[in-house]
């Protein structure tokens, strides 16, 4: 290996602390975690716009543009930005849409910023250089930049100096065309008409390729890609100075932090791993119940969407720990542990472990774990941390929700704990996964109050946390819309499979309260809340 992973990790092994978030509720012990109980929230179901598109990535993610309160949504079924009416909250409608087809294959992302919307497109050829495509909000072309391989999130900085892209350039199923993953920056000061491809600067991460990577950062290939080519930047968040922008690195475990003035890259933070001899979870899809244990597991903790919040003066970073893999036709990381060769002298009860009702189900993988080079296996990895997790503005972790979802979901949603997103009352069925898959991720403040919103991508509908004290943040409720006695395929059952997530603030907002706008993918639809 090109790296020092392994090495690092048998050291975290042996000390049992994992670096980072090895405590269950709080890792930020030893600093002050007296916090009030947590402010009650007021939520809303309000109006919602359904294009009846089931399992097609209809509504995937939202941007707000409150002068026109018009709701531009990413729609992958149609390969467009649905642009719909939010001027009552009760009776959203769609007014139209934006073609892409002229730029590329299909929207990825969209972001809106005064009165110029901002659209991710990838190209045809998925490997291939992507777009920025700028548009008013009425619908007409501005411009369009090229930016990295498959643009998969764009974002203006809060000041609107700049416009962000994370270029994830995954490789092709053959798995012979990785192309490097990068950030574009994109100055949007000026004319935005008079953009061109010069203007845009690309961040990459060749820098790593003959480094020692930190600890906690992992890559996840078969020798064949570079690490500059295994890094796949996934989402942005900016600093509310604009200046500094945290990127999630989903598949490598690990954030990137970036100057975004000089367009370079502060450092990469790796994110360690969770410490599931400590954190309890549910590992098997196979056991007939909910169980809710300690195993000699170390969890990924791999965040989609990143978030960030300033209190009290300070930026905190927000990650929604959904975990990914790379599983591709000519290579995949992915195996279940009851395929792996367990060392015997880590794992003397492997025979046991490997059942299919305790840890013979569990996703794991072949790229890390084997720490001695003999061949078996001296540490089991699972994807994902089931969790949300709070970082100080160096990306050091100081708190991690722990198994706080399952255990609310196993205490007040038993019967459908761990359900598909795709499936009602498929009871366990993600348990051998990612369990609940919080992904979606937006936080802001209601009358003062900062509050974090986690959406989980199977279980469905969000949980809402008090972040007064954002090193012991305080669980405040759950919220779902899914309707587990209606049907996913025939569009009657509810909100499925929360993606994007959007606050808005109380004074942007049509209602004159802080409002939260949810596009689910599953289920094709987007729906508002109103908060006080």
């Amino acid at each position: 290996m090109r790296y020092s992973l392994m090495a690092t990790v048998a050291m975290s092994v042996l000390l049992g602390a994992c670096g980072t978030a090895a405590t269950s509720k709080n890792v930020a012990m030893g600093l002050d975690t007296a916090t009030p109980a947590a402010k009650p929230l007021s939520i809303l179901s309000m109006g919602e716009y359904r294009t009846g598109v089931f399992d097609e990535s209809a509504a995937e993610i939202p941007a707000f543009d409150p002068v026109t309160k018009r709701i531009f949504v990413v729609n992958g079924g149609d390969k467009a930005i649905d642009i719909l009416d939010l001027s009552n909250p009760n009776e959203i409608t769609k007014t139209g849409s934006l073609d892409l087809s002229n730029w590329g294959k299909a929207a990825n992302s969209v972001a809106v910023h005064d009165g110029v919307v901002a659209v991710a497109v990838e190209n045809n050829d998925k490997q291939a250089v992507g777009k920025a495509v700028f548009f008013t909000t009425d619908g007409d072309f501005i411009a369009a930049v090229t930016v990295g391989a498959l643009p998969d999130m764009i974002k203006f900085t809060p000041d609107g100096k700049y416009v962000l892209v994370a270029n994830e350039g995954e490789p092709n199923d053959a798995f012979d065309n990785d192309p490097e993953g990068s950030v574009s920056i994109i100055p949007v000061s000026g004319d935005v008409a008079k953009l061109t491809d010069a203007d845009v600067r690309n961040v990459d991460f060749a820098f790593l390729n003959d480094a020692t990577l930190p600890y906690g950062m992992r890559v996840s290939n078969p020798g064949t890609s570079s690490v500059a080519q295994d890094v796949e930047p996934e989402y942005i968040a900016v600093s509310k100075d604009s200046k500094t922008a945290y990127v999630s690195l989903q598949e490598n475990n690990a954030v990137a932090i970036l100057d975004i003035a000089t367009a370079s890259v502060i450092r990469v933070a790796g994110l360690g791993f969770k410490d599931h001899s400590v954190n309890a979870f549910d590992a098997s899809d196979k056991d007939g119940k909910i169980n809710i244990r300690t195993w000699p597991v170390m969890g990924m903790y791999m965040p989609d969407t990143i978030d960030t919040i300033e209190i009290d003066g300070k930026t905190w970073v927000l990650i929604a720990n959904e975990g990914d893999s790379r599983d591709y036709d000519g290579y995949s990381e992915e195996t279940r542990v009851g395929k792996l060769t367990l060392d015997p002298v880590a794992f003397p009860n492997a025979a046991s472990l490997q059942k299919d009702e305790n840890l013979g189900r569990l996703k794991t993988t072949k790229a890390q774990g084997d720490i001695d080079g003999d061949g078996d296996f001296d540490v089991i990895y699972s994807y994902g941390a089931r969790s949300f997790s709070v970082l100080d503005a160096g990306a050091k972790m100081v708190y991690d929700s722990g198994d706080q979802f399952e255990q609310y979901m196993a205490a007040n949603y038993g019967n459908v704990f761990n359900a598909s997103n795709t499936e009602n009352y498929s009871r366990d069925n993600r348990s051998d996964d990612k369990g609940p898959e919080p992904e979606g991720l937006a936080s802001g403040y209601v009358n003062g109050t900062p509050y974090a919103f986690i959406g989980l991508e199977r279980q469905g509908g969000f949980m809402v946390y008090d972040l007064t004290n954002p090193v012991n943040p305080q669980f405040v409720t759950y919220h779902s819309d899914r309707r587990y006695s209606g049907s996913p395929e025939a569009d009657t059952a509810g909100e499925l499979a929360p993606e994007g997530m959007l606050f808005v603030d109380a004074k942007n907002s049509p209602t004159g309260n802080a409002m939260l706008i949810v596009a689910s993918e599953v289920s094709g639809s987007t729906k508002v809340y109103d908060l006080k």
